[in-house]
């Protein structure tokens, strides 16, 4: 995840309705499928690896990204984590890419060359952002190059050399409020680099959590609309 949204929610990020209800989509369309070491590719803060590692049984994780100061580790519920600014060959069995794609020139180049980095019958799990028509001053903010449909991020996948297994949106039932939020006229001119993220009234927040979570069972079966685009495959 971003840096700068951990910076905005701080230590009460996994109380957020978003990422909490991110946090249960991930979890489910993992399913049942054991998963032993991650790798979390453009890592941030580590919050969906920390989320991981807390509820399965996985054992150990190595969190990527440039940002870092410097290599260090760590652990969470007592399973080391591995922080890196870079990383060659890993034995993980599963690949995390949460909301990365969208940020770099070459997607298929970034995720073909941690494709080639894990063995076969690695899973990989991505999420980005959904369609261009939803672009506002947030992903200026956040510095994105674009966003997605399910079929464009199924494409990338291929491209890079996976099997789709699953696809899916997500945050369908929120969809309708924040597409109108942003889509509302603002004049001449548009809408200034900033995140629409924020801490919301714990009334408000509850409403949209407990919307994701009525839809969060029905999720692997949405593919018409949402915010966010899941897709998980498998290296052959």
């Amino acid at each position: 995840m971003d840096l700068k949204e951990t910076d905005i929610l701080g230590s009460s990020i996994d109380q957020h309705w978003y990422y909490a209800s991110k946090a249960a989509a991930t979890t489910r369309l993992l399913g049942s499928t054991p998963f032993k070491k991650i790798l979390d590719v453009g890592a941030g803060s580590g919050f969906f690896t920390h989320h991981l590692l807390s509820h399965s049984s996985a054992s150990e994780a190595w969190c990527v990204d440039i940002s870092y100061d410097a290599d260090s580790d760590a652990s969470t519920a007592g399973k080391p984590v591995h922080y890196r600014r870079a990383i060659d060959t890993v034995d993980a069995d599963l690949v995390l890419l949460m909301d990365v794609l969208e940020h770099v020139d070459d997607d298929v180049g970034l995720l073909k060359a941690y494709v080639d980095k894990v063995p076969s019958g690695s899973r990989f799990l991505m999420t980005v952002p959904a369609f261009r028509f939803l672009w506002s001053g947030h992903d200026e903010f956040l510095e994105h190059k674009r966003r997605y449909t399910l079929a464009q991020l199924e494409t990338v996948a291929r491209d890079a050399g996976l099997t789709v297994q699953q696809g899916a949106y997500y945050f369908g039932l929120v969809f309708p409020i924040a597409a109108t939020l942003r889509l509302l006229p603002k004049g001449a001119q548009p809408s200034p680099p900033r995140s629409q993220l924020k801490q919301h009234h714990p009334l408000v927040n509850t409403v949209l959590k407990t919307l994701c979570s009525i839809e969060l069972p029905f999720m692997n079966a949405n593919r018409l609309a949402g915010l966010t685009v899941f897709v998980l495959a498998q290296k052959p």
